[in-house]
């Protein structure tokens, strides 16, 4: 045999076998971390781990003392898991602390300690945007929060004893829906919780007279207002070309808001915001509008900062939905971009109720979404007197999170962040002031024409 041959058939067998090598050394290290996150948040703490491959993961849940152990398969303890020991806050409504190790060889564990009862979910995410696969554990309260409960807290706040407030908030708790049958006689409106649907209940008379008596002592009509501030925790939104993110600046918006609103009243009816978010984590696009209606909110505003790919478009814009479709292509792309948060924010598409979510999408009305025009036009006005707008009238499009069918609802495009000189205004806390001034002479200007009257309960 000629020796170029044997010499060309050895160099087949070292490659082969060079191959054989890595491919064990590649189950050997399984995936690599590239980050390790922690979201913590009253309504739910979310870590999150960042790999180049889907990590497979057994979680175990024992509630005295309450933890949750998660074995994570084919890797071995590197520095970046190490690293979510110290992100783990004091002040973290949920984890009390993180202890991480080598479980077995190609199996880490990691353990949270806990401060409460929780119900945790752990599932994974393909890769999507900027991120690859992650693996996320989400810890929700054993008991979730009723948002409802937060708004009587705040209607209560310096019009009676701490004792007084107590009862209140006592005889609300012994109601399914907290205010009952006062949504006719006071005008409030009713709970939940934020991630499912229940059923109103308007039988309990004797709690919800209770309520009317502690909190003020005469029968008025609480207005609500839903605030949005778009993405939050691991879904940025835009960001613009000094750094600038899109769920920062829109937060420190909704929060100058919400002090206007809490501030006002509306022919002598009190006004109180309640936001869907009220710090940096992700909620996906149907809870938000399940939360607005567990409010029974008089109105929806969902606040955001607009970017494109050139620089130079700027503006502000209002848009309100469409039943036939957008207004214009560029209604049709931000709709579409705005759609695709969840994508990005995570959802755990296993427990994502798809038949509650299909009933608050598909029942949009005509009237809700002419009084959304009626809303978007005062703000757009409001907003055009001291800023550029994108388009001189409100536009329309599909957007998921404007789908409520008994809300009117607006999503507001405060400025291009893409745009350096609009970026550079929206992180100015003067320039947030004005919007805020001006989103409230909107709302006002709304009710002026359009009252708000006591809604008739229907059960669900």
């Amino acid at each position: 045999m000629p020796e170029n041959v044997n010499i060309n058939r050895r160099s087949l067998i070292r490659k082969s076998m060079l191959a054989l090598l890595l491919a064990k050394a590649d189950i050997a290290w399984g995936a690599t971390i590239f980050a390790v996150r922690i979201w913590p948040a009253d309504e739910y703490t979310r870590v999150t781990i960042e790999s180049d491959g889907k990590l497979d993961a057994k979680q175990f849940f024992v509630t005295s003392p309450p933890r949750l152990a998660v074995d994570i398969e084919g890797i071995d303890l590197n520095p970046a898991l190490r690293e979510l020991v110290g992100q783990v806050k004091s002040d973290d409504p949920f984890i009390a602390g993180l202890r991480v190790g080598q479980n077995a060889p190609g199996v880490v564990r990691l353990v949270l300690d806990l401060k409460q009862a929780a119900l945790p979910q752990v599932f994974s995410l393909p890769p999507v945007a900027a991120y690859q696969h992650r693996l996320v554990f989400d810890l929700y309260p054993a008991k979730p929060i009723d948002p409802m409960e937060e708004l009587i807290a705040e209607r209560l706040s310096g019009k009676q004893t701490d004792a007084g407030a107590a009862a209140a908030r006592a005889a609300a708790s012994a109601l399914k829906d907290p205010l009952g049958e006062l949504i006719t006689q006071k005008g409030s409106k009713t709970g939940g919780s934020p991630t499912s649907s229940t059923p109103l209940n308007t039988t309990n008379s004797v709690a919800a007279r209770a309520i009317s008596t502690v909190v003020t002592g005469k029968i008025d009509r609480l207005i609500v207002v839903a605030l949005d501030p778009g993405h939050g925790g691991e879904d940025p939104g835009a960001t613009g070309p000094a750094g600038t993110r899109e769920k920062d600046v829109v937060l420190q918006v909704a929060h100058k808001l919400r002090e206007r609103i809490n501030a006002s009243t509306i022919k002598g009816n009190p006004m109180r915001a309640f936001l869907t978010r009220d710090a940096d984590f992700f909620v996906p696009l149907n809870v938000r509008v399940q939360k607005a209606q567990r409010v029974k909110a008089d109105l929806f505003i969902s606040i955001h900062a607009d970017a494109f790919t050139e620089e130079r478009a700027r503006g502000a814009s209002v848009f309100a939905l469409s039943e036939k479709g957008a207004s214009s292509a560029s209604a049709r792309y931000l709709a579409n971009k705005e759609n695709s948060a969840d994508l990005v924010g995570g959802v755990n598409v296993k427990v994502k109720d798809k038949q509650v979510q299909r009933a608050i999408l598909d029942m949009s009305t005509t009237a809700q979404i002419n009084d959304s025009l009626k809303l978007g036009t005062n703000l757009l006005g409001e907003i055009g007197g001291f800023a550029k707008l994108h388009k001189p009238r409100v536009e329309q499009a599909g957007f998921a999170v404007l789908k409520a069918p008994d809300i009117p609802s607006v999503l507001i495009e405060t400025a291009f962040i893409s745009n350096p000189q609009e970026e550079e205004r929206l992180r100015d806390d003067a320039y947030q002031n004005k919007l805020a001034d001006a989103i409230m002479r909107g709302i006002e200007r709304y009710f002026a024409k359009n009252p708000p009257l006591a809604r008739t309960r229907t059960s669900s």
